[in-house]
């Protein structure tokens, strides 16, 4: 039995996954990239257990020349089936992988000089297109921040296919958080941690060598590359990837994909389901066949009801199952999964009320009118885990029926954060203070047990306190979206500010369509309209709305809200506002 209780009796290692795979079918499909390089036609570039092993060997030889056993590597590719290579390379070498995205944007650089700092790598490996682009520009930038070695894919491969059995690190990669709340960290993956949670998936997704992945999340991220990619190769069955560009430009092609392959998992955050139902028009679904979909998850930012509910209604006609939906909770520091439901059952919908809520105190309502506010349970915590709402500050456990910090315990958390010991005791290393139990992750998100289900509803440190009352920014986000018909839902932010020594409620809020300029009648109506939807409902008097431009608002790389550094983009006068004048002729 390994040293946290748990044993896949299959695999001992990521290695061990790819290598059984190609022992025992190697010509079975184990992943398909898609492009769209003119209207609707798709290329495919297919990869076979037997091909993938066989590719990521040879790259794996160059490493082990140039490594020692342990040596970091960051791995600057563009969504494909060489970034999967070579990230299996690195599980072969023993080489431990730093995923990041290629620095084509001025914040992906920011976020890359970060890591670097961090990781301190032996080397960044590549393809050549990457690096003729990327390299000149990132050298002007990193000459003080240590030397490593530039590597390329093409270079590495030999001709032969040596044995890398038994040189595998006990970590297989770091994770690099995506900040939501702070400066991204690595969090330290090993090979345990990995297979125990794709165990949980594999058994709580039902999947096996019959099932068909689709998947358009970013693969340098947990949902992405653990759920997306290491997960099919896991349980043996396909997915079809295509860029999260692919999907973000034209969101139907995700559901024609799932229409012409006949997936049966697949899904996203909130924000996907959302921006389908605004960008997918009632011709377009009359051509979907979204029947074969019998998992569709939900997951990485809060579950909204009301996504779930009308997405359904406006796919089922396209054979799309409500109760396919499954929603689900995790975090990075957990690998990814911490809880989920079962499979089989519909996802459960409670109405608590609002202004219990505020004071931390749950109460449930029989429907969402009248103070009442829905929220979608996570299901529960899976094999081996253990959950715990603890009180932030005393961290004593809160008595049922209170909001508290979720604090998690179980085999798929990782030891801690890469060269960071004093914030990884901090996050790691909890103990609970009237029992002295643990060590426990403290995630930082908050939420309550109810009936045995999981309920999350906001983040610590996004945490508004107006007049004594905790107020999180979720609900005021909801709440104004849905106030007039040209807001773009999951694309809105609130926070405090400091006023006369009182906490202010700010919201930036993007509009439906990119603007140049506004009616000042009309801007006045959107956030008239803002401010009543959130008084009635919340209590809460907005103090300022700021109208901005399509795409600005500041998210990580895997689309969760930046609110502090939103915060800190209005103090500073930064925002890329929306100009009012007295009407466009």
């Amino acid at each position: 039995m390994s040293p946290t209780g748990y044993h896949d009796a299959r695999f001992r290692t990521v290695a061990d996954m790819l290598r059984g795979r190609a022992d025992l079918q190697p010509e079975g499909v184990a992943c398909v990239f898609l492009e769209f390089p003119a209207g609707e036609e798709i290329v495919e570039q297919t990869a076979t257990y037997g091909g993938l092993h066989a590719w990521a060997c040879r790259i794996a030889a160059g490493l082990r020349e140039r490594h020692a056993r342990g040596d970091r590597t960051v791995l600057l590719y563009p969504p494909g089936l060489e970034y999967i290579a070579a990230f299996f390379a690195c599980q072969y070498a023993g080489v431990i992988a730093v995923p990041s995205y290629p620095p084509f944007s001025h914040r992906h650089v920011t976020q890359l000089l970060s890591l670097l700092d961090n990781a301190r790598p032996r080397s960044v490996l590549s393809s050549r297109a990457v690096l003729d682009v990327a390299r000149p520009a990132l050298e002007k930038v990193l000459k003080a921040r240590g030397k490593w070695e530039w590597l390329c894919t093409e270079d590495l491969e030999g001709s032969g296919a040596p044995d890398l059995r038994g040189g595998e690190s006990p970590v297989s990669f770091l994770q690099y958080t995506s900040g939501s709340t702070s400066k991204p960290r690595g969090v330290v993956l090993s090979h345990e941690n990995l297979l125990h949670n794709l165990h949980l998936i594999e058994e709580c997704f039902g999947h096996h060598g019959g099932s068909r992945g689709v998947i358009w999340l970013p693969p340098y991220h947990d949902m992405g590359l653990i759920g997306g990619i290491l997960q099919p190769v896991y349980a043996g069955f396909p997915v079809y990837l295509l860029s999260p560009l692919s999907f973000l430009k034209k969101p139907l092609r995700w559901l024609q994909v799932i229409t012409k392959y006949r997936a049966t998992t697949s899904g996203g955050p909130n924000f996907a389901y959302e921006l389908c139902l605004r960008k997918v028009s009632p011709g377009e679904r009359a051509s979907l066949d979204l029947s074969s979909w019998d998992l569709a998850f939900s997951g990485a930012e809060p579950v909204q009801p009301s996504t779930l509910e009308r997405f359904s209604r406006a796919f089922g006609p396209c054979g799309f199952d409500a109760k396919a939906f499954y929603p689900c909770y995790g975090l990075a520091e957990s690998t990814l999964i911490v809880t989920g439901g079962s499979k089989a059952a519909p996802p459960r919908v409670t109405a608590f009320d609002s202004e219990a809520l505020l004071q931390n105190e749950v109460r449930k309502r029989e429907g969402d009118g009248d103070g009442g506010r829905p929220y979608a349970g996570c299901g529960t915590a899976l094999e081996h885990g253990r959950i715990v709402i603890v009180h932030p500050a005393s961290m004593t456990p809160c008595r049922p029926g209170v909001v508290g910090e979720i604090w998690v315990s179980g085999p798929s958390v990782a030891s801690g954060y890469w060269d960071n010991p004093e914030e990884g005791r901090e996050t790691f290393g909890a103990y609970l203070a009237d029992t002295g139990e643990g060590p426990f992750l403290r995630t930082g998100d908050l939420g309550f047990f109810h009936e045995g289900e999981l309920f999350v509803v906001g983040r610590l440190k996004d945490t508004i306190i107006l007049r004594g009352r905790n107020v999180y920014p979720q609900d005021i986000e909801k709440t104004a979206e849905e106030s007039h018909p040209g807001l773009r839902r999951g694309c809105n932010a609130a926070f405090a500010i400091d006023v006369q020594n009182e906490n202010r409620v700010v919201l930036l809020q993007e509009l439906e369509q990119d603007c140049v300029e506004l009616e000042v009648a009309l801007a006045e109506n959107i956030r008239s309209s803002i401010r009543r939807a959130v008084a009635v409902n919340l209590g809460i008097q907005v103090h300022e709305v700021v109208l901005i431009r399509s795409n600005t608002l500041l998210k990580t790389t895997s689309g969760k809200i930046r609110r502090s550094a939103c915060r800190t983009e209005y103090l500073s006068g930064n925002l890329e506002t929306v100009p009012c004048g007295p009407g466009r002729g």
